[in-house]
């Protein structure tokens, strides 16, 4: 199972499980990871599981489709070039170590 390193604001770190299919996203709230709210429940439609891929991982993870590029317009923090919806990172076993850092807020 991969694992995906979560890192806040604030510099803690936790590693969740994240099982292969599922989303950064679900990995999170089934971790506990403090600071992915997910209003949407994993639509795309709410920007509130904003995170920056660490850029060692940017090329692995991909680019945002169309849809999730005019939702990452509405993010609290600013949006940055690494900037992706953690519910629309698909986990793969080749991501993992995935290291994605959480913005100041959501």
């Amino acid at each position: 199972m991969p694992k995906i390193v979560f890192v806040r604001h604030e510099g803690e770190i936790k590693e969740v499980d994240a099982a292969e299919g599922s989303s950064a996203m679900r990995a999170a709230l089934l971790g506990g990871v403090e600071g992915i709210v997910a209003d949407c429940g994993g639509e795309a439609s709410c920007a509130t599981c904003h995170v920056f891929v660490d850029l060692a991982w940017t090329e692995r993870v991909g680019e945002p489709g169309l849809d999730e590029d005019d939702m990452l317009g509405f993010t609290a923090c600013e949006r940055k070039p690494n900037s992706r919806l953690s519910c629309q990172i698909t986990v793969r076993d080749e991501l993992n170590g995935l290291i994605l850092n959480l913005p100041e807020e959501q």
